[in-house]
């Protein structure tokens, strides 16, 4: 991560990660939680903490730049 990214609050996450899970064509997707994030304070992007199969991942994502 680098330095100038700052978290808003780093003990609160801003959004929760989901990823869905269809069990058939009609039937509703299963929403299934994935992990957290933390918006970054210049309000361009987001520190992830996914929870995969036992392990941590930590990703950011940042805006594109023009």
């Amino acid at each position: 991560m680098m330095s100038n990214q700052k978290e808003t609050n780093p003990k609160m996450p801003t959004h929760t990660v989901y990823f869905l899970k269809h069990n058939g064509d009609d039937a509703k997707a299963e929403w299934i939680k994935a992990g957290v994030a933390w918006e970054h304070t210049d309000g361009e992007g987001l520190n992830l903490s996914l929870d995969s199969l036992g392990q941590k991942v930590a990703l950011t994502v940042r805006k594109n730049k023009a």
